[in-house]
């Protein structure tokens, strides 16, 4: 069987352009639960993933946040969730028109995720006292990647090394 050269070109190229962008090829959530994240970037943590943390912890700490979203004072305005075999992929996405629509929101939301982050015994007990952050405590659980999107048009990617 002979492949013609523009046949072999194409391949080529497509192979090149998927290597050019890892995140978005692998992604399978993407265009499901959130548009393509228009950015990546690596958060390297101050803090090692705890040595029993496995999916099970991972899973019960969505249901608390979860919880504590559902039976607070007002709706939820986004909802938060993991994903992947090992329930290692964490999203954050607004379920209401215009809210976490930038980048500037996304961090403002998850810097309000550390506050509340460094009020729990757990964080104290575990994290750098006073400088760990939300991305910290997940790095703790095992988490590997963070999700934040207004679930229409933005979405945005934390990396957790």
């Amino acid at each position: 069987m002979t492949i013609s050269r523009n046949a072999l070109l194409a391949t080529l190229l497509g192979s090149v352009l998927l290597a050019a962008s890892p995140g978005r090829a692998e992604d399978k959530y993407a265009g499901y639960y959130y548009p393509p994240p228009q950015e990546t970037e690596t958060y390297v943590a101050r803090v090692k993933p705890l040595a029993d943390a496995k999916r099970e912890q991972r899973i019960a700490f969505v249901t608390g946040v979860t919880q504590q979203l559902i039976n607070g004072k007002y709706p939820p305005t986004f909802a938060v969730f993991a994903k992947g075999d090992d329930a290692d992929k964490l999203m954050i996405v607004a379920l209401q028109e215009g809210q976490i629509n930038t980048l500037y929101r996304a961090r403002a939301l998850l810097a309000n995720l550390t506050a509340l982050s460094r009020l729990t015994p757990f964080f104290r007990e575990n994290a750098i006292a006073g400088q760990g952050t939300f991305f910290d405590l997940l790095k703790l659980l095992g988490f590997t990647l963070v999700t934040i999107s207004d679930g229409d048009k933005f979405a945005h990617q934390e990396k957790l090394e």
